[in-house]
């Protein structure tokens, strides 16, 4: 069978769907602004106009404690129509739909834009939540169907947008006209650009001055802190540094929930490190990581927990600045915080430890640690947190309790912390060898023991555990 054959061609753009609202933002400065009322409502509007630079005329009977305490012109009496006169935005907080009708006709014989609040029907433009990063201004907008939800974005977005956003805005429009000299083409102008944008979202500092090097730029690598695993439970600044991404090399302890809030685009590769598993060499994790760099990459490394808690991380800056690569670190929730809280113990109760301690369970050769302080773990006031203790726990709390630390201190422990399939267990420091035998180690277990964990919560775990509520 032929079908017929067709040349390549150009398809067009998927054309914009329904708008309840054109959002169109409105420049006040030095123009006229009046509002009808002084009540609560009509000070939030008469402060936005001034934000913005209008000069703001309010007319009113009485003034709410929220209008008196504005700069702005108050004027005691009821609005005229001739008062509208040179106005650009004419607002009215209306006692009836008559009230509104009567302004909006005055407004638009004076050739005011008019708005009326919360009387929708008669406005010809409508205020949104705005998320306020000036120059960087956000409008949202329900179309009036639900503020409150439009309130609920605008939350959501203020979380995720550096509180330097603005200064940074600033300072691109300060030096566009000197970078358009010295960067003349638009492939070098639009790759400075994109560098800019993604330092304004992972870092504080603003640039006073403009560096041609900056367009030459090498790569850099930033250790970020994945967090035990729930992707709630990530920062907002990792959250920033995965979106600005080229290559992310990633724990093998690091969730799916977690790489799915990187950037599409990013390179993901898994470098992971498991006790008594195959396993990627630091030497050549190190070496990844300052080739990538090398070429230019924004390189993530994506820990699971805190980078600088058993995560190496100390090897991997000093490998990275002996290259001269510029690193940066993001901390994350460490698994031992993250298993208090769902154990719902205080690591360091008043009246049950006043110290906490976080140890490892395995030396580098997988075996007990022979060089811990154990005299000092053994301490009956100490909360101690034991990572990577699934296959020496037993010995642990053997070594615990010869050097007299009681069989029946309270033990917990937490398989999988933060994550749907999370299990705990607790019990004695007696059990806990015999516990960590039928547990597993297929999940990362923390290990927790101390007085603090004689409260700690526990939940359903598989039919043959002992000691489950």
């Amino acid at each position: 069978m032929q079908f017929a054959s067709r040349k390549p061609a150009e398809a067009n753009p998927q054309r914009i769907g329904t708008l309840a609202k054109l959002p169109v933002f409105l420049d006040l400065h030095d123009k006229q602004a009046v509002i009808a009322g002084g009540s609560a409502a009509a000070a939030w509007k008469a402060e936005l106009l001034a934000a913005a630079g209008a000069t703001v005329t309010v007319y009113a009977a009485d003034f709410s404690a929220e209008m008196l305490a504005l700069d702005v012109t108050r004027i005691a009496r009821r609005w005229q129509p001739a008062d509208l006169a040179g106005a650009t935005l004419a607002i009215i907080d209306a006692e009836d739909d008559a009230a509104a009708i009567d302004f909006r006709a005055a407004a638009k014989a004076a050739g005011a834009i008019c708005t009326a609040i919360d009387k929708p029907a008669h406005c010809d433009v409508q205020f949104g939540a705005i998320v306020n990063r000036s120059p960087v201004v956000i409008g949202i907008s329900t179309d009036g169907a639900a503020p409150i939800l439009a309130q609920a974005i605008r939350r959501r977005i203020e979380t995720l947008l550096p509180t330097t956003l603005g200064a940074w805005a600033t300072a691109a429009k300060r030096i566009r006209k000197t970078l358009a000299e010295r960067l003349p083409t638009p492939s070098q102008r639009r790759s400075f650009w994109e560098r800019f944008a993604e330092r304004a979202f992972l870092e504080t500092a603003v640039p006073t001055e403009i560096e041609i090097e900056h367009s030459k730029a090498g790569g850099h690598v930033t250790l970020v802190g994945a967090g035990p695993g729930d992707a709630e439970l990530l920062t907002l600044k990792a959250m920033r540094a995965l979106q600005a991404a080229d290559v992310i090399l990633f724990d093998d302890l690091v969730s799916d929930e977690v790489l799915e809030l990187a950037r599409r685009e990013a390179k993901r590769m898994m470098v992971g490190k498991r006790g008594g598993r195959a396993s990627c060499k630091q030497e050549d994790i190190n070496a990844l990581m300052v080739k990538l760099a090398r070429q230019g990459k924004r390189v993530v490394r994506l820990k699971a927990g805190d980078p600088m808690v058993f995560g190496r991380a100390g090897e991997e800056i000093a490998a990275l600045e002996a290259a001269g690569i510029p690193v940066a670190v993001v901390p994350g929730i460490t698994a031992a915080l993250a298993a208090a809280s769902s154990l719902g113990v205080s690591l360091t109760h008043r009246h049950a430890a006043h110290s906490v301690r976080f140890v490892t369970g395995h030396s580098r050769q997988g075996e007990l640690p022979g060089d811990l302080d154990w005299r000092g773990l053994a301490d009956p006031e100490t909360s101690l947190m034991v990572y990577m203790g699934g296959r020496t726990g037993g010995a642990f709390a053997a070594r615990l309790m010869h050097e007299g630390l009681s069989p029946a201190m309270p033990v917990a422990v937490v398989t999988a912390v933060s994550r749907r399939d999370e299990t705990r267990w607790t019990g004695q420091l007696s059990e806990l060898g015999d516990a960590l035998l039928r547990i597993g180690t297929e999940q990362p277990v923390l290990v927790g023991i101390g007085q603090v964990f004689a409260a700690a919560r526990v939940q359903a775990m598989p039919a043959d555990m002992e000691n489950v509520a």
